[in-house]
């Protein structure tokens, strides 16, 4: 049979506990205390039905793990037929999956799946427009930590669907000193300081500036392994890659949008990072049909 960690893309990780608690979070949001009372009341329970589960637009394809797991959820006699994994690229009205089995789960289940699919794929769909517009140039984009409480590891994973990166996932796993820690801190040199004699020999230390003039100050220190550019403007990105001379790990931040990257890449820094690839993807048309 099937299994949801079978569709998942190759290149990322999503973790099987992380499938499971999303969909058991949503289904118990959508069932409530009395369950499906529509399909109850309008379907025998013997019923069987086939559907299938159709991208209405072109881009790419993420969260079917998802949507296999809220069908399984309700019905292990529910069988599903995979045309594309995760990744994939689709045609608008191209068929992603097939579904047969019980009628009630799978009308049960329709919206939560594609709430899932819809989402995920819109993300990864946006990211590979940015992917797209940096090709050649070496440069990788990044998601943030803007993303929709309780779901981020479902939208890291759909950046990583459509070519892109991830940056830290919480506040956990790296050291990032924005400007309020500076301004808390005392200046950039304390503040390095501080972070340096706290964190492991394996956590990294990223800190923002936006000044050139602090980016000096933060190359002089040698105390840091990687510089967030806020906002700066291309002709500063570009003195910046010029003044670290591959010291550091560059990452320009803010203003980056899909007007904007092609040119932000073009600078020579190593990294872009954008909040709209979780915040201000668009939702990706997708349907589940009923085969009559």
């Amino acid at each position: 049979m099937i299994t949801p960690t079978s569709l998942l893309h190759a290149g990322a990780f999503l973790s099987p506990l992380a499938i499971e608690e999303a969909v058991q979070r949503a289904l118990d949001e959508d069932l409530g205390r009395a369950g499906d009372i529509t399909s109850l009341a309008t379907i025998p329970e013997a019923t069987r039905a086939q559907a299938i589960l159709v991208a209405r637009q072109s881009g790419v394809i993420a969260g079917l793990p998802l949507a296999l797991a809220t069908l399984q959820k309700l019905s292990p006699d529910v069988e599903v037929r995979a045309h594309v994994h995760d990744a994939a690229r689709v045609a608008g009205g191209q068929h992603v999956l097939t579904i047969s089995g019980p009628a009630r789960a799978i009308l049960t289940a329709e919206r939560t799946a594609l709430n899932f699919v819809g989402r995920l794929s819109g993300i990864a769909t946006l990211t590979a427009d940015y992917v797209a517009r940096t090709e050649g140039t070496g440069m990788r984009i990044c998601c943030t930590r803007k993303t929709t409480p309780g779901l981020r590891a479902l939208e890291k994973y759909a950046v990583r669907c459509g070519g892109g990166f991830n940056h830290r996932f919480g506040l956990d796993d790296a050291i990032l000193i924005k400007d309020n820690h500076i301004a808390v801190a005392g200046g950039i040199r304390p503040v390095l300081e501080r972070a340096r004699a706290h964190a492991g020999h394996l956590v990294k230390i990223e800190i923002e500036v936006d000044t050139l003039a602090q980016l000096r100050e933060v190359l002089d220190s040698g105390m840091a392994d990687a510089v967030l550019l806020d906002n700066m403007d291309l002709t500063a990105l570009r003195e910046a890659v010029r003044i670290n001379e591959g010291r550091l790990k560059l990452e320009a931040s803010g203003g980056v949008t899909l007007d904007s990257i092609a040119a932000i890449a073009a600078t020579g820094v190593d990294y872009a990072s954008a909040g709209a690839l979780t915040h201000s993807a668009p939702n990706f048309d997708c349907a589940l049909d009923i085969e009559a």
